[in-house]
C-alpha cells in the first residue's frame, strides 16, 4: 500500500545513471550491468545479483490498480481499522515494549504510530507480500512511467545483497519493492536500518525489533518531533473560516483556541505549536487538528487518506476514542471526481494526474473554486460544486 519516498544514499548518488527504461528487458538489464560495474561493484557478484532478473507482469498491474485510494476518510478508515487490529495491536505493544521503550527513547516516536504502520502495512508482519522484489524493482525501472524512483532500489539492493542481507531469489515484499514488516524501499534500509536484535544483520521480514527499530530511526530521520502530538480530533464553531482550513493553512494552537477550536478528548497541544485543522469530508464530517509531527507521515505516504488513517489509528492506539463520522455531505463517484478534476485542470489548476483520487492538489483546487463561487470552502467536493463549475 505505501507509495514509494525514495531517499539516496551517498553512493547512489555517485553511481552514474546510462540506463533508460523501455525497449528490450534484457538490453535494459545488461545496460544496468554496465552502470554498476562502472560504479566500482565486482562483475562477478553484479552478474549473480541479476542472473535471475525477469520482468514481472503482475507488478505493472497493481501499479495501475491503486484503487483503494479513491475512497473517503471515512470509508477507509472503517476498512483499514477494526477491534481485531486494535487488540493485536495493543498485544503486540506489551510483547514488544522494551522494544518501544527503546525506540521512544532513542528516536521520540510513540508506539502507536509505528504499530498503526505495522498494521497497514503488512498486518503486523502477517502479510508482507509474494512479489519477488528484484524482479519487482526492475520491472517498475524498465518500465517508463516512473523509472527515476525506481532505479536507485536496484542499486541499494545490490548494496544489501553485498552485505548478506538481500537475496536476489528469495527476498519478496510489496509489488513496488518494498520489504518487511513495515515495507522499507532497498535505500531505506541502507539508511535507517536498524539490526534490534542484535544477531548482526538487518532483516525487516523476519525479526520485529529490527523492522521497529529501523521504522523508528527512518521517521526520526524524516524530521519526528519528539514529545510532541501528530493529530488529534477537534470539536470546530460552525463560524468557522472553512477557507482557513486544511494542511496549507496553519496557526497557532493558542490561535485555533481562540477561534472556538476545542479537543473532543483532553486538551489542545501547546499554545506555540503551529496547526492545522483538516475536515476530511468538508465541514460538517469529522475534524482534526494536525501538528508538524502529521506533516512527517507524507515523507512515508503520500496519499492523503492513507496518511490521515494511519496518523488517527495511531492515536486510537494511544487510548483516543472512536471520531465523531457526524454526517457530511454526500461526496463524489469516481467518474465524477474525474469530471471535476478536468474542469479544475480546464481553469488552470494544478491536479496532477486526473485519477479520480481527491489527494492534495485536488482539495487545494476545490478549496479555491469554493471561494470563487461563495460556497463553503472546507475542500470537499460536492454535486454542487460540480455542477456550478
Amino acid at each position: 500500500m505505501r507509495i514509494p519516498m525514495i531517499i539516496l544514499s551517498a553512493s547512489m548518488l555517485a553511481s552514474p545513471v546510462h540506463a533508460t527504461c523501455g525497449g528490450s528487458f534484457s538490453g535494459f538489464v545488461s545496460t544496468l550491468k554496465n552502470e554498476a560495474i562502472d560504479a566500482g561493484h565486482d562483475p562477478a557478484t553484479v552478474d549473480a545479483f541479476l542472473a535471475s532478473a525477469q520482468p514481472d507482469q503482475r507488478v505493472l498491474r497493481a501499479d495501475r490498480a491503486q484503487g483503494v485510494f479513491q475512497k473517503p476518510f471515512i470509508e477507509f478508515s472503517r476498512r483499514l481499522i477494526s477491534q481485531n487490529r486494535i487488540d493485536r495491536g495493543r498485544r503486540n505493544a506489551q510483547k514488544y515494549d522494551r522494544v518501544f521503550d527503546r525506540i521512544e527513547t532513542e528516536y521520540g516516536v510513540p508506539r502507536g504510530v509505528l504499530l498503526a504502520f505495522w498494521a497497514f502495512e503488512t498486518d503486523y508482519g502477517a502479510v508482507q507480500g509474494d512479489f519477488n522484489t528484484l524482479n519487482a524493482l526492475l520491472t517498475l525501472s524498465h518500465d517508463c512511467r516512473r523509472p527515476e524512483l525506481f532505479r536507485p532500489q536496484v542499486f541499494a539492493a545490490l548494496e544489501l545483497y553485498e552485505r548478506g542481507d538481500f537475496s536476489p531469489t528469495r527476498t519478496t515484499g510489496a509489488w513496488a519493492g518494498e520489504i518487511g514488516m513495515v515495507q522499507m524501499l532497498p535505500s531505506d534500509i541502507l539508511e535507517n536500518g536498524i539490526d534490534g536484535d542484535g544477531d548482526g544483520h538487518v532483516s525487516l521480514k523476519r525479526s520485529a525489533p529490527d523492522a521497529l527499530m529501523s521504522g523508528g530511526h527512518m521517521l526520526a530521520n524524516l524530521g519526528w518531533r519528539a514529545g510532541e502530538p501528530w493529530l488529534q480530533e477537534v470539536v470546530v464553531p460552525a463560524t468557522l473560516d472553512w477557507s482557513q482550513t486544511g494542511i496549507d493553512h496553519t496557526k497557532t494552537v493558542a490561535e485555533w483556541s481562540a477561534l472556538g477550536v476545542t479537543a473532543r478528548q483532553g486538551d489542545l497541544g501547546t499554545d506555540r505549536l503551529a496547526a492545522s485543522i483538516i475536515l476530511p469530508q468538508g465541514h460538517k464530517g469529522p475534524a482534526f487538528i494536525a501538528y508538524p509531527n502529521f506533516n512527517v507521515y507524507f515523507e512515508w505516504n503520500q496519499s492523503f487518506v492513507y496518511v490521515l488513517t494511519a496518523a488517527y489509528f495511531a492515536t486510537r492506539l494511544e487510548g483516543a476514542q472512536i471520531y465523531d463520522a457526524a454526517a457530511p455531505d454526500p461526496g463524489l463517484s469516481g467518474p465524477q471526481m474525474k469530471q471535476l478534476q478536468a474542469k479544475l485542470q480546464a481553469r488552470g489548476h494544478d491536479v496532477g494526474k486526473i485519477d479520480g483520487i481527491l489527494g492534495a492538489r485536488t482539495r487545494r483546487a476545490v478549496q479555491a473554486e469554493q471561494v470563487r463561487l461563495g460556497l463553503p470552502a472546507d475542500a470537499w467536493p460536492t454535486a454542487t460544486l460540480l455542477s456550478r463549475l
